[in-house]
């Protein structure tokens, strides 16, 4: 199962977690997140992982030439889509940057939000599924409804994001059979600042699981 903690800021935050054993790590590129990194911060924190680890960009809403740019010049691995972007999106991003993986993230009210997925997997590598917020797109600490996910079988590789924390990951997994989790505000003293005795607590869970 695919491990990525998002919202990394810090490059001491980002190789301990790589130490830890996470398979990717999330760098949000959302000028108005509170966890927003530049070119310069991503390069800062790439630099210092190993090979293996993805290292994945969050875009919302942001022109095809500046995610490729930005992908290009941070050695990002894959793109997460969190805003709007419709599925023609995807594919012009997928012909600017073949070989990136394209995550495209939705977020979840209700069972009809589920349906729209369909038109995306062609366009796409992967899903990642959170909660629903009015005014946030994401790391908000807001739970899914795992309820909604128990049957769900997208076709495509996805993630399970959505207020997972250390206490209800073991909680979430037994409901929900993704491929790989996503976590952000579960495991951090603030926005932005990752807390490693979280961190290490995840790792714990999942590794007695």
């Amino acid at each position: 199962m695919r491990i990525k903690i998002c919202g990394i800021t810090q490059p001491q935050q980002g190789k301990a977690i790589a130490d830890f054993g996470a398979t990717a790590l999330g760098f949000i590129c959302v000028t108005t997140s509170p966890r927003y990194v530049t070119i310069k911060q991503i390069q800062a924190v790439v630099e210092k992982l190993p090979s293996k680890i993805d290292n994945i960009g969050v875009f919302a809403n942001t022109p095809p030439e500046k995610i490729k740019q930005t992908v290009v010049d941070g050695g990002l691995t894959g793109v997460q889509l969190h805003g709007d972007e419709s599925p023609e999106f995807c594919q012009q991003l997928r012909e600017l940057l073949p070989g990136v993986e394209i995550i495209k993230a939705l977020r979840i009210r209700t069972a009809t939000d589920l349906d729209k997925i369909a038109i995306y997997n062609l366009f796409i590598d992967t899903l990642l599924l959170d909660a629903y917020h009015p005014q946030q797109l994401g790391g908000t600490g807001k739970i899914l409804d795992w309820q909604l996910l128990q049957n769900f079988q997208p076709g495509r590789p996805w993630f399970l994001a959505g207020g997972l924390t250390p206490s209800n990951i073991l909680e979430a997994l037994s409901q929900v059979k993704p491929t790989g989790i996503d976590l952000s505000s579960g495991v951090e003293r603030a926005p932005g600042d990752k807390d490693l005795q979280k961190i290490a607590q995840l790792f714990e869970k999942l590794g007695n699981r």
